[in-house]
């Protein structure tokens, strides 16, 4: 990740029904240096879409229901986030059909994650990042958050967090004071390892910006329902 700015995480959303891909790419695109959210229909990828800013989306071009095609062609009319498309199809009518409907690049299946990997950057490098307009630093104590790039600051200075940790504090930052599920967490974060994963991340978070982690102020557990973040 040596050509994006260090202390930027960027966001992907990958699109595709099959599970065992899509972990795949989850895990590998994670241990890349991104943020990675993950989606197994168009449905669902627009629910995260409506949530947070994703900075490219990763997109199966056959899936059940809406096709990736048809969500591309929606998301460039509605947008400019970058699309790199997925496929088993590898005819020249296929891809100039992908790239009609808004990919910005085309990779066919099977492929090495690898290629994957250096599409994306290079997709990334043409394309500037641009921050929303409505994009905030959200305020929690002596601590503030940027919820697009992900980065914690306390006094100036960057604090580590861990790609799930950005992930997750990026999600409850993008709506304080609504409540999130252990499930919805789960998907939005790509956590894996179930409800209690988002237990332990959140521990680790209040630890990192709470006064008293023990006593959280911001990062609260909302009793059979999930966790709010409040900020200042």
């Amino acid at each position: 990740m040596d050509d994006l700015e260090p202390q930027y995480l960027p966001h992907i959303l990958v699109v595709d029904d099959d599970d065992r891909l899509r972990e795949l790419l989850r895990k590998f695109l994670s241990e890349g240096g991104f943020l990675v959210a993950t989606a197994e229909d168009a449905a669902e990828a627009r629910a995260h879409l409506s949530l947070l800013a994703f900075d490219l989306v990763v997109l199966d071009l056959m899936m059940p229901g809406e096709s990736g095609l048809d969500l591309a062609g929606d998301l460039r009319r509605g947008g400019n986030v970058p699309i790199l498309m997925l496929t088993a199809m590898d005819t020249s009518e296929d891809r100039i059909s992908g790239l009609e409907h808004g990919a910005d690049d085309y990779l066919t299946k099977p492929f090495e994650p690898r290629e994957l990997l250096l599409r994306i950057r290079a997709i990334l490098r043409r394309v500037p990042i641009i921050v929303a307009e409505t994009a905030s630093e959200i305020c929690l104590g002596a601590f503030t958050f940027d919820p697009l790039r992900g980065a914690l600051h306390h006094g100036g200075k960057l604090v580590h967090l861990t790609t799930v940790e950005a992930a997750l504090l990026s999600v409850l930052a993008a709506q304080p004071g609504t409540i999130f599920d252990r499930d919805a967490l789960m998907i939005h974060t790509g956590a894996a390892g179930g409800g209690r994963a988002i237990d332990v991340q959140v521990t680790r978070l209040r630890r990192k910006i709470e006064p008293d982690s023990r006593l959280p102020r911001y990062l609260q557990t909302v009793r059979g329902r999930g966790y709010v973040l409040h900020t200042d």
